[in-house]
C-alpha cells in the first residue's frame, strides 16, 4: 500500500514540538525579559493557562487525530492478511491496554509509586481506542451520531453540573480565589477544577493506591476528557477515509479544507457566544471542534506540499521522526533525555552550555540533547527498527 508521506511528516513535526521541549524557551525568554521575539516562542512553546491555545496545546489534539487518520489503512492492511473482525478487535483492545500502561508507567518514572493518572496523551487515546476501532467497522452515519452524541452529550453533563457556591474553597483545589482565568456567567460551568471531571476524579483516582489523597491536578486535566477525545480520533477518522478514498487529490484538499473551516468557525462561535469556551485542558466540545479544524488545515497542507507538489526533501528529519512515533514519544517524556543531558555535562563540563551567555543555556543544552535523540532515531530508521504497539 502506498505510504501517504505527508502522514508521517505532519506526526514528526508533532512529536518534534514535544522533544523540543528540551530547548525550555521560557528559561531564554524569563532571562531576556524585553525580548518580544523570546516572548512569542514562549508562549508557543508552553500551553495556555486554561481557554485558547498556543501551538504547543494542537500537539496531543494533532497526535490523537493522527491515530484516527492512520486507522483506515491499518484496516485495510490487516483484512488484506485475512484478520476477521474479531481479531481485528482483539487487536484493538491489546493496543489500547499497552497505550494506557506505557502512559501510567511514564508518569510514574520519578514517583515513589505507581502514579495512576489517566489524562496523559497515551492513556487518554486508549481509553477510547477499542471504541474508535469498532466505530471503525461501522457505517459513517453512525460514526457521525456517535460524534454528534459525544459532543452533545458531554457538554450537556457540565452545564448540568451544579456551579459552585459562593463558600466554594477554590484554594484548596488548587485555583487562587482572584485567578483571572476564571469564567463568569454560564462559562462558569467549565471552570478550573470545580466541574463535573473534577468530581468525577475525586472519586475514582482515590480508589487507587496512591501517597497521598486525590483532591485535584495542579494543571486542571481530567480522566474524563478521554470522551471528547474520542470525538477528535474520528474526525481523524473521517479525515483518514477521505484521505484513501478520495478520486483526486483536487476533491481531497477541497473536502479537507472545507470541513476544517466549518469545524473551525463552529468552534470559535460556541467560544464567542459563551455556549462552550475552548479549553483544551478539559477537552471541551468547543475545543474539539476548533483543534480539529486546525489538524484538518494542516493535513491539508502538508498533503498538498508533500504528496501533491512533492516538496519533501526538507521534511526528511520530520519522516524519522514520524515513522517511529512511538519511540520519539518515550524518548521526548522518558528518562532519555535527563540521561542524556547529565553525560553532556560530564564529558563536556558543567558551563558548556554558557558558550553564548547565561541567558541561552538551555537553548545550547536542549539543542544537543534534541539532535542527539534525532540521531537515536536515525540509527532506528537506517535500520528498519519502528516500534509499533
Amino acid at each position: 500500500m502506498k505510504r501517504v508521506v505527508s502522514v508521517d511528516v505532519y506526526r514528526g513535526l508533532v512529536m518534534l514540538l514535544m522533544m523540543a521541549e528540551v530547548l525550555d524557551l521560557a528559561a531564554v525568554s524569563a532571562a531576556l525579559p524585553h525580548s518580544a521575539f523570546w516572548q512569542f516562542l514562549a508562549f508557543h512553546q508552553s500551553h495556555v493557562p486554561w481557554a485558547g491555545l498556543s501551538l504547543h496545546d494542537m500537539i496531543q489534539p494533532s497526535f490523537t487525530f493522527l491515530v484516527g487518520v492512520v486507522l483506515p489503512y491499518s484496516l485495510s492492511s490487516r483484512r488484506a492478511k485475512g484478520s476477521t473482525n474479531a481479531a481485528l478487535l482483539r487487536h484493538a483492545a491489546k493496543r489500547a491496554f499497552i497505550l494506557i500502561i506505557l502512559g501510567i508507567f511514564l508518569r510514574s518514572l520519578y514517583a515513589q509509586q505507581t502514579n495512576f493518572t489517566f489524562e496523559d496523551t497515551l492513556t487518554q487515546i486508549g481509553l477510547g481506542y477499542a471504541a474508535l476501532f469498532g466505530l471503525a467497522l461501522c457505517n459513517k452515519r453512525i460514526q457521525l451520531a456517535v460524534f454528534v452524541a459525544i459532543l452533545v452529550g458531554y457538554w450537556l453533563v457540565f452545564a448540568l453540573y451544579p456551579l459552585p457556591g459562593p463558600d466554594f474553597d477554590y484554594k484548596a483545589v488548587g485555583v487562587p480565589a482572584d485567578w483571572p482565568y476564571n469564567f463568569q456567567g454560564f462559562a462558569a460551568h467549565w471552570n478550573k477544577n470545580s466541574h463535573v471531571a473534577w468530581a468525577f476524579d475525586t472519586w475514582f483516582l482515590n480508589l487507587f493506591p496512591r501517597e497521598h489523597p486525590f483532591a485535584f491536578n495542579a494543571g486542571g486535566y481530567a480522566t474524563l476528557s478521554f470522551i471528547p477525545t474520542l470525538a477528535t480520533m474520528l474526525l481523524g477518522l473521517s479525515a483518514g477515509t477521505v484521505l484513501r478514498n478520495a478520486p483526486s487529490s483536487r476533491s481531497l484538499l477541497a473536502s479537507l479544507l472545507k470541513w476544517g473551516g466549518i469545524l473551525l468557525a463552529v468552534g470559535i462561535l460556541l467560544h464567542a457566544t459563551g455556549v462552550n469556551p475552548v479549553v483544551k485542558r478539559i477537552w471541551t466540545p468547543s475545543w474539539v471542534l476548533v483543534s480539529g479544524g486546525v489538524c484538518f488545515g494542516t493535513l491539508a497542507f502538508f498533503y498538498w506540499l508533500v504528496d501533491v507538489k512533492g516538496v519533501s526533501r526538507w521534511a526528511f528529519p520530520l519522516i524519522v521522526i514520524g515513522m517511529n512515533s512511538i519511540a520519539a514519544y518515550v524518548i521526548a517524556d522518558g528518562g532519555i533525555k535527563t540521561f542524556i543531558g547529565r553525560s553532556l555535562y560530564i564529558h563536556l563540563g558543567q558551563g558548556y552550555d554558557r558558550i553564548i551567555g547565561d541567558a541561552y543555556q538551555t537553548l545550547i543544552s536542549g539543542t544537543l540533547v534534541l539532535l542527539l535523540e534525532w540521531l537515536i532515531l536515525y540509527w532506528m530508521y537506517l535500520r528498519k527498527v519502528f516500534i509499533k504497539i
